[in-house]
């Protein structure tokens, strides 16, 4: 089947599958005191349902052919890794503006603007995750 949404789906249900699966490896606990693998069995259980929704959708509506461009895979990849190794000789907020900066290439239009105003986005929620739920990021 060569429709986009459809594949979309699949793929979305089968990345859910695969970290809901590896997260059932941790005590998942109660909600009252959550173990370490509840978040991830959360999370791929609202991905998986959105999967199945995409993928029911895709039979209603007009058929996207599938595409796809070497160039933009490889851009984003890259931005992957750099954030990472970013993150990891610097700290986390110069990955991310990494990864912003260097994905935004893959994208139809580029916007200096938009890119800043993402950049801050995410930052804010690395500083909330860090400060609300505690996690160990080094962001500065």
């Amino acid at each position: 089947m060569n429709n986009q949404n459809f594949i979309k789906g699949v793929f979305i249900m089968a990345f859910a599958l695969l970290f809901g699966l590896a997260s059932l490896r941790y005590p998942v606990g109660t909600f009252s005191r959550g173990g370490p693998g509840l978040f991830p069995l959360m999370a791929s259980s609202v991905l998986f349902v959105i999967g199945v929704i995409t993928t029911i959708t895709a039979f209603f509506i007009k058929p996207i052919p599938m595409s796809h461009s070497i160039k933009n895979i490889s851009i984003i990849m890259l931005s992957l890794v750099g954030c990472a190794v970013i993150s990891g000789l610097i700290n986390m907020i110069a990955g991310i503006i990494f990864l912003v900066f260097c994905s935004s290439l893959a994208a139809t239009s580029y916007s200096t603007l938009r890119n800043v105003k993402i950049c801050v986005g995410l930052i804010a929620v690395a500083f909330g995750f860090k400060t609300l739920l505690g996690l160990n990021l080094p962001l500065l």
